[in-house]
């Protein structure tokens, strides 16, 4: 009879192994021959005759052969001959003998080879599964232990999917020319659930709370489409370490558990599972040090930065936490490969426990080699300068963390993991770059409807790494019913072979404020723009812009007749800006894609009446906080104001002034907040503004492909400042029409932010807070924006 391999039983066992296939349908293979030679052979070898190959030829058989003619041999090295020839798995017997003329004759009989892999009876596990599991494959060489091997893996395949009492029954199907079909017969059985999950000795924390730490679940009705609530040791290994983990988290230093049984149900159903715990007492740290081999790193120093002070409850995370601070710090200073190894001593009178941090130094380590691995596209050189190290200098680990967020920071690759690994001497380290490409090109064709913008149609071309050297390029063009914009960039940002960036823009556009002040706004000009980084956190930039500015108002609105204010009517028709700035801009977030800890900010500065018609002195600063308690919940505060003023007696335009709302302050319309003329309801804007904002990243428990995010928000401010030839009368009395009060704003609701196929949408949620009568409000907002 073919024999079974049984998922319940031991894979070591013949049964769990499988049986020997069968020559015939549905007959087993019968062992093969052993392998034989006379031992009482011995005498020199004339001829080497090699007998019953097909399909091998015989020069490959004698390649194998440790004998040569004319060798003397005898029983033992016909034997060592003999088990070569067994070890290359070509053959399914082996015999040599030798002949009284000096003939040396090997007969062999061929392994035969697989014309297919056939699987019966297999539903719960796929047909793929099941082949990229076993070894045996069409064309292989068919051999008993392969066939063994592959069935005690498919029994384990089974096993680990919840089927205990699957079986399985290899099978062989002789064709001609010495080919064989191998056949799998596979009995799966019931799916084996766990019935209960039972917990004794725990006082501290609920079966409940325990069962809720576990990957392993019960059986529920509701957990059709899971294949965690079944039994699996492996699984159930891993549950133990959770528990573990979760007690020692809590304070419990010396919590075991004793033992983990799993009982099958008389109908071989489902599964009990039975765990007993030992919690012990609730230990606290005791006396904390830090323990180095020699003086080149401080241990008063080290041990500041672990998180861990004596009195605090016993968390086996901040032991690990504790270790990569240290890890950190040594890398820091030039110790690639420091070992930290913390000992405990527990204090059972006193429910605390020591912690000394043993640090071995080693020696200082410097960079012998940097590879870059993955980039198929952008230069060697590109990436290269973006490292903090070069090849020769002193290993320090806090400036490849730094090199890494610069190479995230340029948005070419997906993925960069920088490591290092032992060099050709011990104080040598190769410093390996590994990078994931990434699409840096977009072309964008596209239309779109918006509660900002209304009808929008918009054309871009977009290429952050020009020719794989890092250059920039966009070309945008777009036109909507409230804006039309066209636009062209290119930035170098290594301009000489230096750190420094340099670039220029072309731009025209056209701006309908018809709604919010009774005014268009165009604009056509040019600009140059240089940047270089004073330090690693730190980057001045510098410009120079010309552009034709225009403020075009409805006809007659600003006539002897018309409504139109003072502060819209005197800056009607062309001007001339010529202006230069700067800004001086600060990153110290420990991510430039999404920041947990850190801050920025920003100064900057603009001059204009370098020649052209427009004198004015515009001044702004912004500040950000960044602080994460998980990778989903972040809290972020954020500050921004800003002031503009005339020179030589000029007022400052409406087109240069400061407008909050929409997207800028959520909860109001755009220029929905700020001064405003009470007889048409323009907006005026301000020469001042500072607004704040305090947000809360959260999670929504989607999955992150969807690519939504949600956060909490409170934005307040004020906004205003006229110009005082705008807010009196000719009289020098205050303007009772001009509304400049400065009072406070502010909102708070949800914002859902969406990457979508067709581009970044995001959604505002808003509640206002505090307004006064004639500003411009809006409960919900939606938008869509293009990044460059």
């Amino acid at each position: 009879m073919a024999g079974q391999a049984n998922a319940q039983e031991a894979p070591q066992t013949p049964q769990a192994a499988g049986q020997a296939p069968a020559i015939a349908p549905g007959q087993l293979a019968p062992a093969p021959a052993a392998a034989q030679v006379a031992q009482d052979e011995s005498g020199v070898v004339n001829r080497i005759l090699v007998r019953g190959n097909q399909r091998i030829d015989q020069t490959t058989v004698l390649s194998y052969l440790p004998i040569q003619p004319g060798d003397t041999v005898d029983g033992a090295l016909l034997d060592v001959a003999l088990r070569t020839l067994t070890r290359t798995q070509l053959f399914a017997d082996v015999q040599l003998g030798l002949q009284p003329n000096g003939d040396l004759v090997i007969t062999i009989v061929e392994n035969p080879i697989i014309n297919q892999v056939v699987f019966e009876g297999n539903s719960a596990l796929s047909l793929k599964k099941l082949t990229d599991e076993i070894t045996l494959a069409p064309r292989g060489i068919y051999t008993r232990a392969k066939v063994q091997e592959d069935v005690g893996k498919i029994v384990e395949l089974y096993r680990l999917s919840g089927r205990i009492s699957a079986t399985v029954t290899p099978k062989l199907v002789q064709l001609e020319q010495n080919r064989v079909d191998v056949v799998f017969e596979i009995d799966e059985g019931p799916a084996t659930g766990l019935d209960a999950i039972t917990f004794l000795g725990n006082r501290a924390f609920a079966d409940s709370d325990l069962r809720e730490v576990m990957v392993t679940k019960q059986s529920q009705w509701w957990r059709l489409f899971s294949s965690n609530d079944n039994y699996d040791p492996n699984r159930l290994d891993y549950d133990q370490q959770q528990l573990r983990k979760f007690y020692t988290n809590r304070g419990y230093y010396d919590f075991r558990i004793i033992s983990a049984v799993a009982e099958l149900k008389p109908d071989d159903s489902a599964f009990g599972l039975t765990i007993t715990v030992d919690e012990g007492d609730r230990y606290n740290f005791g006396e904390i040090k830090v323990v180095t081999e020699n003086s080149r790193l401080n241990p008063e120093f080290l041990q500041l930065l672990i998180p861990i002070r004596s009195g605090q409850l016993f968390e086996s995370d901040k032991i690990e936490s504790s270790v990569d601070a240290l890890t950190f710090a040594a890398g820091s200073a030039g110790y690639a490969f420091v070992d930290i190894r913390p000992q405990y001593k527990a204090n059972p009178e006193t429910d605390t426990v020591d912690v000394t941090f043993n640090v071995s130094e080693g020696q200082r380590v410097y960079v012998e080699r940097i590879n870059v691995v993955g980039n198929t596209r952008t230069i060697d050189p590109v990436i290269r300068r973006e490292l903090m190290l070069t090849e020769g200098d002193a290993f320090n680990r806090a400036l490849l963390e730094r090199s890494r967020n610069y190479l995230r920071a340029l948005g070419f690759f997906k993925d960069v993991t920088v490591e290092e690994t032992r060099g050709s001497a011990p104080d040598r380290s190769v410093v390996n770059v590994t990078v994931t490409e990434q699409p840096t090109g977009e072309l964008s064709v596209g239309a779109g409807f918006s509660s900002v913008d209304s009808f929008v149609v918009n054309l871009g071309i977009t290429e952050r790494n020009f020719r794989g050297r890092g250059q920039n390029v966009v070309a945008r063009a777009e036109w909507g019913s409230l804006r039309q914009n066209i636009d062209f960039r290119f930035t170098e940002p290594k301009f000489l072979g230096r750190d420094v960036g340099a670039g220029f823009d072309l731009f025209h556009s056209r701006f309908d404020f018809q709604e919010e002040s009774s005014f268009d706004y165009r604009s056509t000009g040019a600009g140059l723009r240089l940047s270089y980084p004073i330090n690693g956190y730190t980057r001045f930039s510098a410009r120079y812009f010309i552009k034709d500015d225009e403020i075009i108002v409805p006809t007659g609105y600003c006539s002897s007749g018309g409504s139109g204010s003072r502060a819209l009517c005197e800056q009607v028709g062309a001007s001339l800006n010529s202006s230069i700035g700067y800004t001086l801009g600060i990153d110290r977030r420990n991510d430039p894609i999404r920041a947990t800890r850190g801050w920025t900010g920003t100064l900057r500065q603009d001059f204009a009446g370098v020649g052209g018609d427009v004198n004015y002195v515009k001044t702004e600063v912004e500040a950000a906080y960044y602080y994460g308690f998980s990778p989903q919940w972040i809290v972020s505060l954020q500050g921004s104001a800003g002031y503009v003023s005339g020179w030589q007696g000029d007022a400052v335009r409406i087109n240069d002034r400061f407008f909050k709302g929409g997207n800028s302050f959520r909860g109001f319309e755009t220029a929905g907040m700020g001064p405003r003329d009470l007889l048409t309801t323009d907006a005026l804007g301000g020469n001042f503004y500072a607004v704040g904002t305090v947000e809360l990243s959260l999670p929504n428990f989607l999955p992150e492909e969807y690519g939504i995010k949600t956060s909490l928000f409170t934005d307040f401010g004020t906004l205003g400042v006229l110009d005082n030839r705008y807010t009196l009368t000719s009289a020098g009395v205050t303007d009772p029409n001009i509304v400049d009060d400065m009072s406070l704003r502010a909102a708070a609701g949800l914002s859902i932010h969406w990457k979508s196929p067709m581009g970044p949408i995001r959604f505002d949620l808003s509640k206002v807070l505090s307004s006064e009568e004639y500003d411009k409000t809006e409960t919900f907002r939606f938008s869509t924006s293009t990044q460059f």
